[in-house]
């Protein structure tokens, strides 16, 4: 079933979350692995984090275009440094990137290689945006066709998408629940926001932004700055169990060239992720109303 947008008052919460994605108090090391639709976020997420009085340390990055998790894992050693970081128990959450084709085996192997020396540790698997509006195979597909999208057959294409990826998920939370007695593995709804966003573009809501294709660096759906921040506030509230709204931006958001309008964005895009987070049922993140 496809989500709506939630009320104003949604937007108005406190965080309570979910057994095995407490808000964290301690040191985080996250280690992210993936491709060019998620390795943006490694930075920014530091950055916000940090703003918000976290100890988020970043453990490591490892990073193939257009990777599958499986292309990660099957990495020879002298080039894969996720592994080692997980063997050594260095990593408390591994943040992954699965590419369309799921489900994906690698993601239970890191799973298993993460726990078995990290028994505390998580698992977050990010819901990307669908590269070409959905048209995979259409290479005449154009920036400008954005701009017409039917973003109900998108959203539809998204949460099929998030389906199989939840259908994963939950086969191995599952096996875990017996031993460890919580989740393990948490679903991080970025194509959904992406969407939100994307519909608050259309109907003239985000200033500074005209279009949807002003979105997006080309036709395959590489995203400008706003995606990426989106992004990292998706994480955040997922990885912290905690809402990013009210977070100061960050530096690097400043030169997106969105001028006076930066603020205003930045804080829609908290406010979007926070709607997003709250309304995946397997983020781990649920809200309450004030």
């Amino acid at each position: 079933m496809i989500r709506r947008s939630l009320p104003l008052l949604a937007l108005l919460v406190v965080a309570s979350v979910a057994r095995g994605a407490e808000p964290t108090t301690k040191p985080v090391r996250v280690f992210t692995a993936g491709h060019s639709f998620h390795m943006p976020i490694v930075d920014p997420l530091a950055e916000v984090s940090k703003a918000a009085g976290l100890d988020h340390r970043v453990a490591g990055r490892q990073s193939i275009g257009g990777s599958t998790v499986t292309q990660h894992w099957d990495l020879p050693d002298e080039r894969n440094k996720a592994k080692p970081a997980l063997a050594a128990g260095e990593v408390d959450v591994l943040t992954l990137s699965p590419h369309l084709l799921v489900p994906d085996p690698a993601i239970d192997k890191f799973t298993d290689l993460l726990l078995e020396h990290n028994p505390a540790a998580r698992v977050t698997v990010q819901v990307s945006w669908i590269p070409r509006d959905a048209r995979l195979l259409d290479k005449s597909f154009k920036q400008a066709d954005r701009d017409t999208a039917d973003l109900g057959e998108i959203r539809t294409a998204t949460e099929v998408y998030a389906s199989k990826m939840r259908e994963q998920v939950a086969a191995t939370n599952a096996r875990y629940a017996e031993r460890l007695k919580r989740p393990v593995v948490f679903v991080v709804p970025v194509g959904q926001a992406v969407t939100l966003l994307r519909e608050r573009v259309a109907k003239g809501e985000v200033p500074g932004v005209a279009k949807q294709s002003d979105l997006f660096r080309d036709e395959l759906g590489h995203g400008k700055e706003a995606v990426y921040l989106l992004n990292a506030y998706c994480h955040f509230a997922v990885i912290h169990g905690r809402t990013p709204v009210g977070l100061p931006m960050p530096a690097a958001f400043k030169r997106a060239g969105l001028g006076e309008n930066a603020e205003k964005v930045n804080r829609l895009l908290q406010e979007i992720a926070w709607q997003a987070v709250t309304a995946e049922p397997m983020s781990g993140v649920k809200a309450e109303a004030k």
